[in-house]
């Protein structure tokens, strides 16, 4: 028998071609009937769990047990909000679609490409997780407070506000507090897998801090178009934060993937980063409940800058908003006509169930929202996460210049405390479009207008 004959049978390239080679092998060494050969392969394809505690066939029967199913030979079902997307997020959409496991998909108006589902891609499964599909930074989040401080303090006051930044966060690649901050999160159990429990102390030590890249913190107009909460309608000052689980977060996922990675050794290179884990085993619970912690871990690094600011200051908090994406939510869907529970990975996407306020941000000089989700069922109850990337930040630095993006900051009213010209508004697609693409998935409450903004340098270090 060649290759050829184990494929006609059904045999997957890779683990079960190998010890299907190495079945024939030892059968013909042992004196095995070689006219019975093709029967014997096609009963052990046909039926595998017979054949598991076979001294000769074993390991072959336990290869087919546990090789992933096909990818799909069509997508599964997606929709798409926007124009003029990046053509290899489509596919990495498309790819993503073709998972045995995806049962329903979405891509946001803010899509661009990312490493295995795309920025800006929603992904349904069933009863699986993806590490990549949930992102490097879990649970990057959102937060904003409405502070009683006036509005003239924006201009007049603007120095009092940036030592208030300054003090009370770090930004960039392992910035790390000196003197730690304190928050229950801490309390919490980090021996709930081996990653977790190795980086506790790295974990406390940035908590409170902002990580690299786009994450930011920054003072603006908020303008409530409604009463939202308690807050009134009108223009009041806000403090905005875009952050997440920070490096801890990113060892979740480096850890889990290579995990994944290694159970899937034949999947096809494109599918590669798209590796799962079941939630039915050690990994699949490991990693969930893993991702859960680094949920509430970016909560409360965000919590901790919005308490200490604020305090600060001496002010008091009108109205306390957020929402994280880069995660993973066990939600109950209509899939083909049934309703079910799947797996909803939101990669860089905002819930946006019925009701659901989220947050939407441009750039740094550009407005972001406050919105309520409209619950649309086509979009898995998902939205943007901002205006995203318009360019690679390659590119955004080989193609602008801080002369040219000065002068739009000043035109714009915004003062620049600290950022990487990767980050500039241009290097972003234009909120203003990316909101009216999914006019039927979020209603828009309020209006955030950047006015101060610190973002962390390019390459930028702990400062203690």
């Amino acid at each position: 028998m060649n290759t050829k004959d184990f494929l006609r049978l059904g045999i997957p390239l890779g683990e079960c071609m190998r010890r299907a080679i190495d079945f024939v092998a030892k059968f013909i060494l042992g004196g095995g009937d070689k006219s019975r050969l093709h029967k014997e392969v096609a009963a052990i394809v046909a039926n595998p769990s017979a054949f598991v505690n076979d001294q000769l066939r074993g390991e072959f029967a336990k290869a087919l047990l546990n090789a992933p199913p096909p990818p799909r030979t069509e997508p599964v079902k997606y929709r798409q909000w926007g124009e003029g997307l990046d053509h290899e997020a489509i596919m990495q959409m498309e790819k993503a679609c073709l998972l045995p496991v995806s049962v329903a998909g979405a891509l946001m108006p803010d899509a661009h490409v990312g490493y295995g589902l795309p920025i800006g891609g929603v992904l349904a499964t069933e009863n699986a997780v993806i590490p990549y599909a949930v992102g490097v930074d879990i649970a990057c989040r959102m937060k904003m407070t409405v502070l009683d401080i006036p509005v003239c303090d924006l201009e007049q006051k603007q120095d009092r506000l940036t030592c208030a930044i300054e003090a009370e966060t770090r930004f960039g690649v392992g910035a790390t507090f000196r003197d730690r901050c304190a928050h229950e999160v801490m309390d919490a159990d980090w021996t709930i897998s081996p990653v977790t429990k190795q980086n506790k102390d790295r974990a406390w030590s940035q908590l409170g801090t902002s990580g690299s890249g786009n994450h930011f913190v920054e003072f603006g107009l908020f303008t409530a178009h409604s009463k939202i909460n308690d807050l009134e309608p009108g223009t009041h000052v806000a403090l905005l934060s875009h952050s997440g689980s920070r490096g801890t977060g990113a060892a979740v996922c480096d850890y889990y993937s290579k995990i994944a990675f290694a159970q899937f050794p034949d999947l096809p290179s494109e599918l590669k980063r798209l590796a799962w884990l079941s939630l039915d085993s050690q990994e699949g619970q490991e990693y969930w409940n893993a991702m859960e912690l680094m949920g509430h871990y970016a909560a409360a690094n965000h919590a901790c800058i919005h308490q200490h600011i604020t305090e600060n200051l001496g002010a008091q908090v009108l109205l306390d908003l957020e929402n994280h994406h880069n995660f993973a939510w066990k939600e109950e869907h209509v899939i083909d006509g049934v309703e079910r529970e799947v797996i909803v990975h939101r990669k860089g996407a905002t819930p946006a169930g019925a009701g659901v306020l989220g947050i939407i941000p441009g750039s740094m000089a550009s407005p972001g929202y406050v919105v309520s989700g409209r619950g649309n069922p086509d979009s898995l109850n998902s939205a943007s996460h901002g205006a995203g990337r318009a360019m690679s930040r390659k590119a955004a630095n080989e193609k602008f210049n801080w002369k040219d993006v000065n002068r739009l900051l000043r035109e714009r009213g915004v003062t620049l405390i600290s950022a990487g010209l990767d980050e500039v508004p241009m290097a972003y697609k234009n909120i203003r479009e990316v909101m009216a693409a999914q006019s039927d998935l979020v209603t828009v409450l309020g209006q955030f207008d950047p006015r101060l903004v610190k973002m962390a340098p390019s390459g930028e270090r702990p400062e203690d």
